[in-house]
This record gives C-alpha cells, sequence and structure tokens, in this order.
C-alpha cells in the first residue's frame, strides 16, 4: 500500500453516462471527496472530446478508460490524441502485446517531454474483471485466470508501463510480481453493504487496500445510494481504518 496517496485520492468514480449535465453535476458534488474520474466508451461515444474537457475543466482528475487496442502505430495516434486531453491515467489492452505497449509508452513519454508536462500514468489492463477460467477458455486461453493476468502485468512492467488494471483478487499476487512502485488500479470494488452482481472477482475497499490497490474504482455503492456523498465518506472511513490497522 502506498502511504502517499490520502484515502479519498484512491477513489475514481465511473461517469458511466451519455447526460452532460449529469456528469458535470455529478463530478461537482464528489471531487472534494474523490481522487478522480474515470471516463469510459460511454461517455466518450456519446459526447466525445469535448465532453472530457468540460469535465476537465472542473479540476478534477481524469481517468480515460479506452483501452485501445489495435497495431502499433494505431495505437501511438491514438495515445497522441487522448493526451491532448489532459488525463490524469489512460489505459491500453495488454494483450496488444510488445510493440504496441511500447509504442504506448514511448508515445507517452515523447509528448509529454515536448509539451513539458507529467507524463500521465499508462496502465495495461490485463483480463477483464467481468471474465474468469471458463470464458477465457471460451477463447484459446487455458489455464486460471491469474496465470494470464501475471503473464501480462509482467509484460506491461517489461515495456515500461506504469502500471494495470486489475481485479481485487489479483492483487497480492501481482504486488508481490511487480514490486512496490508498479501502480494497480482495481475496479469491482464493493463495500459489503453493496450488491456484487456486475462483476465475478469482487473484494471491499478495505480488502482491496490491504491487498495492495493504488487506486479503487467505484461507481455503483456511490451513485445507487440515497445519498453519494455519504456512501463516498463511507468508504473513505473504512480506507482509514484500513491503513490505521496495517500502521499498528
Amino acid at each position: 500500500m502506498n502511504p502517499n496517496i490520502s484515502p479519498a485520492d484512491r477513489i475514481f468514480f465511473p461517469l458511466d453516462t451519455t447526460n452532460l449535465e449529469k456528469a458535470v453535476q455529478t463530478t461537482k458534488n464528489l471531487k472534494k471527496s474523490i481522487g478522480g474520474v474515470k471516463i469510459g466508451k460511454e461517455f466518450f461515444t456519446a459526447l466525445g472530446p469535448d465532453g472530457v474537457m468540460i469535465i476537465n475543466n472542473l479540476d478534477v482528475p481524469v481517468f480515460l478508460d479506452l483501452k485501445f487496442h489495435d497495431i502499433p502505430n494505431t495505437v501511438a495516434g491514438a495515445v497522441r490524441s487522448a493526451l491532448k486531453l489532459k488525463p490524469r491515467m489512460l489505459n491500453v489492452h495488454a494483450s496488444g502485446g510488445r510493440e504496441m505497449l511500447i509504442a504506448a509508452r514511448d508515445t507517452n513519454l515523447e509528448f509529454s517531454e515536448k509539451e513539458n508536462i507529467t507524463p500521465p500514468l499508462i496502465l495495461g489492463v490485463t483480463v477483464l474483471t467481468s471474465m474468469n477460467a471458463k470464458n477465457l477458455n471460451e477463447i484459446g486461453i487455458s489455464g486460471k485466470s491469474l496465470d494470464q493476468v501475471k503473464r501480462l502485468a509482467s509484460l506491461c512492467q517489461e515495456c515500461g508501463l506504469d502500471g494495470v488494471v486489475c481485479s481485487p483478487s489479483e492483487l497480492s499476487a501481482l504486488r508481490r510480481i511487480c514490486g512496490s512502485t508498479f501502480k494497480l488500479v482495481t475496479p469491482g470494488v464493493r463495500p459489503s453493504w453493496a450488491p456484487h452482481d456486475d462483476q465475478k472477482r469482487v473484494a471491499t475497499p478495505g480488502e482491496a487496500i490491504k491487498q495492495g490497490a493504488d487506486y479503487l474504482v467505484i461507481g455503483r455503492p456511490i451513485s445507487g445510494a440515497p445519498n453519494p456523498l455519504i456512501a463516498t465518506n463511507n468508504i473513505i472511513d473504512e480506507i482509514v481504518r484500513c491503513t490505521v490497522s496495517d500502521d499498528n
């Protein structure tokens, strides 16, 4: 667990909506209690780069979750365009292979140096949290999902990426393999009081932090709560309790 990240800064809330007004209002309501927002394909396809910039202009870090996966030259171009939107983090599919990952890394570093900015984190997507061993076998990948995650995470680290997106059940193994500075961003995080029906590999916020997560993507437990801000603060309190417990 990275002690330099505050409990609130660990939380990224997904703006899974095509309603820009709703996204703006939600961001304004939560931004003082979270580390940032995640913008994925639903938002981006409907609202485009202009929508991303409107959110970015609210002075909140953005995780641009577009999971680029294509030939190296195309991914390099996509990353270059994404960097103009000033994200704090963005991601690519690790299964795109070594050359693609290196192209993403190099483009990030070259663009950031040219613009004199701190490079955003480039993350690899290992195995989607909706997938298990049966799903992987159906697409020709045998063995346990954790084995595939380990292979892809190690490849990402070899290629100079900053970290990976992984499920809570993979955190401990990846922290051991990849070390303390490799960033682990974790969806599939659900407080004990929230339903767990949309992802197969889940953990509570406290469990995820103890197992090595740097950042947590938490959506429905916040958006589906009667008072999203209270729900967010309850999650922060759990992370604080976890941190205190570890210190003792």
